[in-house]
């Protein structure tokens, strides 16, 4: 996994961390996984997005789980 996909920047979609500096969060495409759309639907619905860009959101979503549990630790 490529987190260096994963960007943050000051003033786009509230600083929330997006895939390649798209308007596309992290937080969006977790969403559209849990709703149950399949990666090959999110693919086929944003173009833009490349199977690398869905497991770095993944991964982002792992390493701060991650945190997290050790800040409770």
């Amino acid at each position: 996994m490529d987190l260096s996909r994963i960007t943050i920047e000051p003033g786009k979609r509230g600083g929330r961390p997006c895939v390649r500096s798209l308007r596309i969060s992290v937080y969006d495409v977790l969403g559209w996984l849990a709703s149950g759309m399949s990666e090959a639907e999110i693919l086929e619905d944003y173009p833009e997005l490349e199977h690398e860009d869905i497991l770095a959101c993944l991964g982002y979503a792992a390493q701060r789980e991650q945190q997290v549990l050790r800040l409770a630790a």
